[in-house]
């Protein structure tokens, strides 16, 4: 286990056990302060300068890779590279060590507190692909709309399933999100009418971001995978189901899926997920050969829904069948190449039982079963005006590793 991840670190900068951003964990981020934007790291309620850290010396056999509007830059370099800045960082806010605390001029530059910055899309991203390998979520959809019998489609057990998305509707938690309009086929109708949709979506999921490229014609192996993955966000892939319903077949999602995509602004390094690596699901029947890793592991990360501050589901990250070096490597195995900054979704994670549903379509069973709030209004679908949380953690003894929130309210179609 690496020094940055050991328990029993603490910093000097305040946080209670409770915190997503404690010393083992430090995600990066984009952050712009007094008209400046640049990378910066999360700790407590601070923010840590990359940029004032890189101009004082501390990764002095680094390329310059803070004086910039994005992380891509830092991606791009490699695992040996964010590992020493991830070292450096993490022994610079260390309660034992002098060197920032006691530097009372440098302290005040460097660390800053989230009130006073805006966050910023941490990454510009080139391509985006969403994947569909949670098993409970494909067969709660499969049942829904073709039985028991034959929820599962005859691939779906064989490779990860993906469609390629829309990096440019790809937002940060906190925008707007405006109810779309499209074509649909209203009950008992032949032909489409164009309105807004009536069934808006929302869908729990965990993207991780592209580190090094790969070249073109060159797949990445199953057990290289790692390599090239620097961190993960999360992610709600809204979702327009009658606007999908119409649209779908035969090519799959297109503006039902396109309108907009929300992540989270911090991305928290592999690294800082490496204590919660579990063994993941059991692969029935064995994948062929270019998936099968030497030693098939996921991660332990919580996950919650809130609509309207009432928790809806709770999941966890572990339960997908098909984990992020298998998606990949499939990716991939045509030889496409992928680059820096490249998001690659996991698509709604959903949970067994009925508590754990990564959507609204699953948790109404397509709008037949009306979800109670707290406040005792029902819901099938989104309505204009609602606001959905997602948020996930991963649990340690006495702290915990985070990803903050993703959030957005719904607003509504434009005339």
């Amino acid at each position: 286990m690496p020094i940055t991840t050991d328990p029993k670190l603490r910093s000097f900068v305040d946080y209670d056990e409770k915190s997503h951003f404690p010393i083992q964990n430090l995600p990066f981020g984009i952050f712009t302060e007094k008209g400046q934007t640049r990378p910066g790291v999360r700790i407590g309620d601070m923010v840590l300068d990359l940029a004032v850290l890189e101009k004082r010396g501390f990764f002095p056999s680094r390329p310059k890779l803070f004086n910039t509007s994005t992380l891509n830059p830092f991606l791009a370099m490699g695992r040996s590279t964010w590992r020493a800045v991830r070292a450096t960082v993490s022994r610079l806010l260390r309660e034992d060590v002098g060197e920032l605390r006691d530097n009372s001029e440098l302290r005040g530059k460097a660390l800053i507190p989230v009130q006073n910055i805006t966050l910023q899309m941490p990454v510009a991203i080139g391509d985006y692909t969403d994947f569909y390998s949670s098993r409970e979520h494909a067969v709660n959809v499969g049942t829904m709309f073709r039985g028991k019998e034959n929820a599962l489609m005859p691939n779906w057990r064989h490779l990860p399933v993906a469609y390629h998305g829309r990096s440019s509707s790809v937002v940060l938690s906190g925008t707007p999100i405006r109810r779309p309009r499209g074509q649909v086929i209203l009950e008992n109708q032949e032909n489409p009418v164009f309105t807004a949709s009536r069934l808006l979506d929302f869908e729990l999921e965990v993207g991780f971001f592209i580190g090094p490229g790969s070249e073109l014609g060159h797949p990445v192996p199953v057990d290289a995978a790692a390599e090239h993955i620097f961190g993960m966000v999360l992610v709600n892939d809204w979702s327009a189901r009658d606007i999908q319903k119409w649209e779908y077949q035969p090519l799959g999602p297109f503006t039902a899926k396109n309108f907009a995509t929300s992540i989270s602004p911090w991305v928290v390094p592999l690294d800082a997920l490496e204590p919660f690596l579990c063994k993941a699901p059991e692969q029935v029947p064995r994948p062929l050969p270019y998936l099968q890793a030497k030693n098939a592991r996921t991660y332990d990360i919580n996950l919650e829904v809130y609509l309207q501050n009432s928790r809806i589901s709770s999941s966890n990250f572990k339960y997908l069948y098909w984990n992020i070096a298998q998606q990949l490597a499939h990716h991939t195995i045509t030889g496409c190449n992928v680059n820096p900054g490249d998001l690659m979704a996991s698509g709604t994670i959903s949970a067994p039982g009925e508590g754990g549903c990564g959507s609204m379509l699953e948790l109404s069973w397509n709008g037949s079963k009306p979800i109670r709030l707290h406040n005792g209004e029902e819901r099938k679908f989104l309505r204009d005006g609602d606001t959905v949380t997602l948020t996930g953690w991963c649990q340690g003894a006495g702290f915990r590793v985070g990803f903050g929130e993703v959030t957005g309210t719904i607003l509504p179609a434009l005339d």
